[in-house]
């Protein structure tokens, strides 16, 4: 590649294949201190009484901010092109599951 015609500011990352694929996750737990914030990202499966933390991140409160930005900005993208996102009855942060039996008419 002729360097000339590389933009200076721009960076060259990598995304290995192993972690191409991804990682699901249903809960995030979210923590921090006067320094950093932990987001542990969380499995949580029906019928088992113990979830494992599949990855965590840990960022500057800058950082922080600037993912909240990013999602903001990403979300606001998705709802104008596929609609809005329904949030669960109750509101509020806490997680909605339900993973008990389906209730269905018969």
């Amino acid at each position: 590649m002729n360097n000339e015609n590389k933009n200076p500011n721009q960076i060259d990352i990598e995304l290995p294949e192993e972690v191409a694929q991804g990682v699901y996750s249903n809960l995030a737990i979210i923590s921090h201190s006067s320094s950093e914030f932990v987001i542990d990202f969380v499995r949580i499966m029906p019928g088992i009484p113990k979830a494992k933390v599949q990855s965590r991140i840990i960022l500057t409160p800058e950082h922080a901010k600037r993912l909240l930005m990013a999602l903001q900005d990403n979300i606001a993208k998705y709802e104008a092109m596929f609609g809005q996102i329904k949030m669960p009855s109750g509101g509020g942060t806490a997680p909605f599951m339900n993973f008990g039996e389906p209730k269905g008419d018969a």
